[in-house]
């Protein structure tokens, strides 16, 4: 089968592959549609980071080359024995997270945080191929009425829940985010649920804003032409209740926590490659708190960001149209999927491969 292959920064190679055999408790699923994630290209661009290179990760025993893409979704082609909560023909989408189930984290029910995690695509073969064998509980079952590639965005939308529960959002909050690229939009339709006041966006890119607006945004900022903090502060009268940093550069991590009020919350959602830095004083002054966010619970049941999100899918609380932008084939993912999303010019958001 072909499938898009990484071998080092800058160097994935679509290619041929044998299919993994399903074991006891796997399923197979035929890949309907995968995103290009910004950790993917991460990884594209300056890794490996999460994708395992001078040896093989402790959970999966695996290391590049890696079968890349850790969203998506499809249609159950095998089932593996033991598997009882999956038939051959069910549409699901992919919960991508590996974790270790024996660590303090694992056991205290957070394994999106476990010492170990990984996720299939960066850790294991992922969605880049024409079909992935995954654990059964890996494979979330869509809710009738939910489009199988609507399926290829619930990861970055349960991300952006998670987020968006971490920070505490209450109804009414006054919220900043900065960056609007799949993740920004994906906690700004979270905010909008969960029934924040104003929802004020910094994004440089023209098009990203417009998308922004489309996801539920009240303001828009471009921090090319103002102060993107002294506006906030003159928007609210002195700083958000809240600040998400999801752009993952060190300018819009200063901006992120100095655009909140005191005692206001920053969460940090981004993936960063680099250190950045801020001056502590106004944290300490301010009383501010600045927090991370990783991932999300990616489960079916109740109170886990997948089957909220396929929920919310289901029910139109959450959009996925203004996330896609475009959709190419396997063999395009260079040149109109990863380069394309680096080029600043390019207006792209969120790609869409087809295997």
């Amino acid at each position: 089968m072909r499938a898009a292959v990484y071998y080092g920064q800058k160097d994935v190679r679509v290619e041929d592959v044998e299919p993994a055999t399903v074991g006891r408790g796997q399923v197979r699923v035929d890949v309907e549609t995968c995103g290009i994630c910004g950790t993917d290209l991460h990884e594209y661009a300056a890794g490996p980071i999460f994708i395992p290179g001078e040896a093989p990760h402790p959970l999966s025993g695996k290391q590049m080359p890696i079968t890349m893409g850790h969203e998506f979704s499809g249609v159950v082609s095998e089932v593996g024995d033991g598997v009882e909560s999956l038939d051959e023909g069910d549409a699901v989408a992919i919960n991508p997270i590996l974790h270790c189930g024996e660590c303090r984290q694992c056991a205290e029910g957070n394994y999106h945080i476990c010492a170990d995690i990984n996720f299939v695509g960066l850790a294991a073969d992922g969605g880049f191929s024409e079909n992935v064998v995954v654990a059964e509980h890996q494979a979330v079952p869509l809710a009738e009425g939910v489009p199988i590639e609507h399926g290829a965005l619930v990861e970055p939308l349960a991300v952006g829940l998670h987020a968006v529960r971490r920070a505490g959002v209450q109804a009414g909050d006054s919220v900043a985010v900065f960056g609007s690229g799949p993740i920004g939009l994906s906690v700004i339709q979270s905010l909008r649920a969960a029934g924040a006041g104003d929802i004020i966006v910094s994004e440089p890119r023209k098009a990203r804003r417009e998308l922004a607006t489309e996801s539920g945004a009240t303001h828009l900022v471009d921090p090319t032409e103002v102060d993107a903090v002294e506006e906030i502060h003159d928007l609210t009268g002195g700083g958000v209740d809240n600040a998400f940093e999801v752009a993952g550069i060190e300018a819009t991590y200063k901006q992120s926590i100095q655009a909140t009020r005191p005692q206001g919350t920053t969460t940090i959602v981004s993936i960063f490659e680099e250190e950045a830095s801020a001056h502590p004083l106004g944290i300490v002054t301010g009383e501010r708190s600045v927090q991370g966010t990783l991932a999300y619970l990616g489960g079916p049941r109740s109170g886990e960001e997948y089957g909220m999100v396929i929920d919310m899918l289901a029910d139109g609380t959450l959009d996925v149209d203004p996330l896609i932008t475009a959709r190419i084939d396997l063999d395009d993912i260079i040149d109109e999927g990863f380069e394309s999303l680096l080029d600043p010019e390019s207006g792209q958001v969120k790609i869409l491969v087809k295997p």
